[in-house]
């Protein structure tokens, strides 16, 4: 019996009724021959880990521009720790934690440099619109290994798109995945935010923290403990009407103090005028854009399209320095 086939047998065996098995995926785009060793979500998850998307969301934005400090968290550290919130739960849950981590480390990587700032100067100037979660799903279907994508499963797919709080997604593992998500940002965007002293947790209203606890680890803790309580043994991802008040609360409350903050956001309409400015240049100098974005519009992709790929493509340091190139003299630069 192949390694793989034992573990797609273990998962029969330990995972819950309600788990999506490897086995019974809906499968990709394009039939592949199967591995011997990894199971289907499994060898998706890697395919992630090993693209290039994924290794340029170090130097994307996740809420503090250009912090001053080593341990604000960028769009990488903010997946990661997606991924292990999300782990966490699945595993208490008996859920495939092979697809709930493929989801994990997938969900963002189609977002802009800039975090929600480039995403909202795109949004503004494409006539096709922009979303980060569809632009993940972009990604690994067509932009990378140039031009061919990841071929991923479905399942997967599916998860990675359907992530944001709007979104339905298909599995209990993509369930996981969307709560996962927002429980990691309002916890590390609180911590970042007392490390840059725009707030403090004496600040959070008393009702919130009745509820979910007083500090950001009490808060994460319980927030997790009771998806999992709550969700034990359900075809469904729960959580107690109380908590999930408080958690939207908690959400308003980091908008009102921390993503609309005029100390966190000065620089923030810079960055989407950058973004906008790049652009306009890519979609009237389409030549200049890479080769592997000029085979994407002899395939027939449309330049604004294309241009959006590219951009959101960047590192915000990229895009800092290809702004740079296109717009300062060179006798300004040092």
């Amino acid at each position: 019996m192949l390694i793989r086939e034992e573990l797609e047998r273990a998962e029969r065996e330990n995972l819950s009724p309600y788990a999506t098995l490897s086995e019974n995926s809906k499968g990709r785009e394009r039939e592949e021959e199967q591995c011997d060793i990894r199971p289907v979500f499994s060898r998706d998850r890697d395919r992630i880990v090993h693209s290039k998307a994924f290794r340029r969301l170090k130097d994307k934005t996740q809420v503090f521009l250009n912090p001053e400090g080593d341990h604000y968290r960028t769009r990488l550290t903010h997946t990661l720790e997606v991924a292990q919130i999300a782990r966490t739960i699945a595993r208490a849950l008996r859920m495939n934690e092979e697809l709930v981590e493929a989801i994990a480390l997938g969900h963002d990587l189609g977002h802009t440099p800039f975090g929600h700032a480039g995403e909202r100067a795109l949004q503004e100037v494409c006539p096709l619109g922009f979303r980060h979660n569809e632009q993940s799903v972009r990604v690994v279907d067509v932009l990378e290994r140039d031009g061919e994508g990841l071929n991923l499963t479905w399942e997967v797919r599916d998860g990675m798109e359907h992530h944001q709080l709007r979104g339905k997604p298909s599995t209990l593992e993509g369930k996981i995945v969307r709560y996962s998500d927002k429980l990691a940002y309002i916890h590390h965007d609180m911590d970042d935010a007392i490390r840059a002293q725009v707030l403090t947790d004496a600040e959070v209203p008393r009702a919130i923290g009745n509820v979910l606890g007083y500090t950001t680890k009490e808060r994460l803790d319980h927030l997790i403990h009771n998806i999992i309580s709550m969700s034990r043994d359900k075809n469904d991802i729960l959580m107690a009407p109380e908590v999930e008040w408080a958690m939207t609360e908690m959400r308003e409350f980091m908008f009102e103090r921390v993503y609309q903050n005029h100390i966190v956001k000065a620089e923030e309409s810079k960055a989407e005028s950058l973004v906008k400015t790049l652009y306009a240049y890519f979609v009237s100098h389409h030549r200049e854009m890479p080769t592997e974005y000029q085979h994407l519009m002899e395939r027939g992709e449309s330049v604004e399209r294309v241009a959006c790929d590219y951009i959101a493509s960047m590192t915000d340091h990229f895009a800092i320095a290809m702004y740079e190139e296109i717009y300062i003299p060179k006798s300004w630069h040092g």
